[in-house]
């Protein structure tokens, strides 16, 4: 017996040892793979350390002039219609910047636009905002007939009349190309992502209504109106170029975005309040209920009222919102950024709201879930 309980205390001891011996080659294994881990990722972090900072360094020298001593003037032309990134490629390629990719995020970080066609002089001396400075002035050498300002919130109509009185351009003319359908193609190749929804909506009044951008354009001699009207459309491509992605992932078109921003645009004033106008909009719209804006309805009459009937409201036009569901067949007006922002990113989708009205004389916006709830603002304010 003595010989038995002494064999199962050596195999019991044997165990123990094995039990012992693997856990203590398990316990190694892990710290291997540990260091192995520590390892890999202070490497990683190194690379990213040294990536950054060679980024940030070719960043900051990029924002330099090229040659700060080099100040022999480089004869650089832009084309009408260029980009941004066009313009960029083209300064790079005539050794008047470094980078081409930081001149285009330096553009877009600061919102510079309406950059002028024309033969500049440059010389690689010139800081970033020098050279952007002349492009937006354009070329001092071409003489400026005069200066078009389209304001937020206006009609292609309204367009016309400021072109005819500031330029040597009627308005008949200028209308006469906004229904030009040879010029339109011509656009729609040039700003395929722009352009594509209007050229493909019908009853459309005019193709380009909200593609013109609210900016102050400058008249140049021998510019025809062609290229005046071709600057405007770059300036909205300009301007949605970075929101493109958004628009799509939101399953909307350019049309529709540019169709609710042109109404939000009319209807309110503030931030805050056009991007819960806009949450009303597309409640609305979730639920297939009219829209039911004033503005659809007076740009249908194609005049203005400070009140409307129930003859007006009812009037057959594809753009009467009060009698036909969705968008219509397009924008009303040339919005502004921040109405076409407040489309983008609306407020108080939860709250369910379905009407608004503002009280005129505070300008502040009430918002009613209920026709009756709407009602009873109505006449708490006096509307």
């Amino acid at each position: 017996m003595a010989r038995l309980a002494s064999r199962q205390d050596n195999q019991a001891q044997r165990k123990t040892l094995e039990v012992k011996d693997k856990k203590g080659r398990l316990a190694a294994e892990t710290r291997t793979v540990h260091r192995l881990v520590y390892w890999i990722i202070g490497i990683i972090t190194v690379l990213l350390v040294i990536i950054g900072l060679m980024t940030y360094h070719y960043v900051k020298s990029s924002l330099k002039p090229l040659d700060a001593t080099n100040t022999e003037k480089v004869t650089v032309k832009i084309p009408i219609g260029s980009s941004n990134k066009e313009i960029a490629t083209e300064l790079q390629s005539k050794k008047i910047i470094k980078s081409a990719a930081v001149f285009s995020y330096y553009v877009k970080a600061h919102n510079y636009s309406n950059f002028q066609a024309g033969k500049y002089y440059f010389s690689p001396s010139m800081t970033l905002d020098q050279i952007i400075v002349h492009l937006q002035k354009g070329n001092s050498n071409r003489k400026v007939l005069g200066k078009v300002l389209v304001k937020e919130g206006v009609m292609v109509e309204d367009i016309a009349t400021a072109v005819a009185k500031n330029t040597k351009w009627s308005k008949k003319e200028f209308l006469a190309l906004m229904k030009d359908q040879d010029f339109l193609n011509t656009l729609a190749k040039k700003y395929p992502k722009l352009l594509k929804s209007t050229m493909a909506s019908t009853n459309v009044r005019y193709h380009l209504e909200g593609y013109l951008f609210p900016l102050t354009y400058s008249v140049y001699e021998k510019e025809t109106l062609k290229q005046l009207v071709t600057q405007m459309v770059k300036a909205t491509n300009e301007q949605l170029t970075p929101y493109y992605d958004t628009i799509t992932s939101k399953n909307l078109t350019i049309q529709q975005v540019l169709t609710l921003a042109s109404l939000v645009e009319r209807e309110g004033v503030k931030e805050s309040d056009r991007k819960k106008i806009a949450g009303v909009f597309f409640n609305r719209l979730a639920i297939s209920m009219p829209i039911q804006s004033d503005i659809s309805v007076m740009y249908a009459l194609n005049t203005h009222k400070e009140s409307l009937t129930n003859k007006d409201t009812a009037v057959d036009s594809p753009y009467n919102l009060y009698v036909h569901s969705g968008y219509g067949p397009g924008p009303f007006n040339s919005p502004s950024l921040q109405s076409i922002k407040a489309v983008l990113d609306p407020s108080d989708r939860d709250q369910n709201y379905l009407y608004f009205v503002a009280d005129l004389k505070t300008g502040k916006v009430y918002y009613s879930h209920s026709y009756e709830e709407h009602l009873t603002t109505n006449s708490s304010i006096g509307q």
